[in-house]
């Protein structure tokens, strides 16, 4: 016993009382000198397999993290497990990790029979808060977030309907025109269609700043600074089309004005509130910047090298064969872009045999480079998918419990 490895079961080996032995093990027969430890049989099978053989795996269809609350009961840690079974732990433990991090905001309660002063009014604002923030919350978030999405979409097809020649006005009318035609474009049916939405958009801006519980940490999130660039662009244009009255002012601000209205493009991002893919996106690329960062030095480096290459072979050396598109450096590191991605527009490609040779070295090494991120990329995707899916699933419980209500 004093040199067995399990620690528990060692430390049977000091015990000098009834009582001491009791501490260690669940219950003790003197008659039989027998240890009882109510502990789960088939994991401790398992467990004695690797005190006399030295190896230490799972067990078939039990949960990882069962088995390693096994371990630890017996003295043992993750390190002890073979390498394939300390990958499929690391796994789950972070995937269960980031379910503990899901829940935690709501996971205190302490002081739940205790109502402190002000607890009605904090109670309201945090349904407020979930009912605009949490589309599967209750019926009522269910309802804004519908009726949220039906604005956005309402708001697309007016902008890309806007686009059309019947719906543009001619650009050779006079300036009169055009200061005429910009002021009445308010009245018109597109002009009413978008104000409602920008008003919509608005209200459930406003409204979400004043239940948020950090004012600051609200400007700083990212889709509400997709919605203050999705909302602001329209009032500057309101407000550049009443003080642009002389026909100077006009000529200037119509690109201005353009520029502003097609920035209602960022409306689109709103539907990440309501859609767990976008905000998979969002979050992936959130904690995969390292990723994305390696990835970018690696097409970075591959496009200076292949770039000069392509440029020397192409243009530089007097072949007899110059290839003009390859003219520079930066023109040719155009072609290497769009081979290293797979594109291949055609627009230009190498015309001598030591180029063509590049070429393909070039293809194939940016399928390698490319392909080398991908998959820690994957990897953080399908965690934030299932983050994201368990937090959703979780206000569908409270949203069930409120249908029963």
């Amino acid at each position: 016993l004093k040199d067995f490895p399990l620690r528990r079961v060692s430390r049977l080996h000091g015990c000098l009382s009834e009582q001491d032995v009791l501490e260690v093990c669940d219950d003790y027969d003197r008659e039989r000198n027998e240890y009882f430890f109510d502990r789960h049989s088939e994991a401790f099978g398992f467990i004695m397999l690797y005190v006399r053989h030295g190896h230490l795996r799972f067990v078939p269809h039990m949960c990882e993290l069962s088995f390693y609350n096994e371990m630890i009961y017996w003295g043992l840690e993750g390190s002890h497990l073979d390498y394939c079974c300390q990958r499929r732990l690391d796994d789950r433990m972070s995937e269960t990790c980031t379910y503990y991090a899901a829940e935690e905001p709501n996971g205190g309660r302490e002081g739940k029979g205790r109502r402190p002063p002000g607890a009605e009014g904090g109670k309201w604002l945090e349904r407020m808060r979930r009912t605009f923030e949490e589309p599967t919350s209750s019926v009522a978030a269910q309802v804004l977030a519908t009726v949220s999405i039906l604005f956005v979409i309402v708001s697309m097809v007016v902008l890309c309907a806007s686009t059309l020649p019947e719906w543009r006005a001619p650009e050779n009318r006079s300036m009169e025109e055009q200061s005429r035609y910009t002021a009445e474009s308010v009245r018109e049916p597109s002009g009413i269609i978008e104000a409602i939405c920008i008003g919509w958009f608005t209200a459930e801006c406003i409204v979400r700043f004043i239940v948020s519980k950090n004012k600051c940490e609200f400007v700083r999130r990212p889709l509400n600074i997709i919605d203050l660039l999705a909302i602001t662009p329209y009032y500057i244009s309101v407000l550049m089309t009443v003080f642009t009255g002389e026909n100077s002012q006009l000529q200037r601000a119509g690109v201005t004005l353009r520029v502003l209205r097609m920035m209602r493009i960022f409306w689109v991002i709103k539907l990440a509130r309501h859609f767990i893919g976008l905000q998979t996106l969002g979050l992936t690329l959130k904690r995969c910047y390292r990723e994305m960062v390696m990835l970018l030095v690696f097409i970075c480096v591959a496009m200076a090298i292949f770039s000069a290459l392509s440029q020397l072979l192409e243009n530089g050396l007097d072949l007899g064969t110059k290839n003009k598109d390859y003219a520079s450096i930066p023109a040719a590191c155009w072609w290497v872009i769009i081979s290293m991605t797979t594109v291949g527009y055609g627009d230009m490609c190498p015309i001598t045999v030591p180029g063509r040779i590049l070429g393909g070295i070039c293809v194939v090494s940016g399928i390698v480079l490319l392909a080398l991120p991908i998959t820690f990329i994957y990897h953080s995707f399908v965690q934030c998918y299932h983050e994201l899916k368990f937090r959703s699933a979780r206000y569908s419980r409270s949203l069930s419990a409120e249908f029963l209500n």
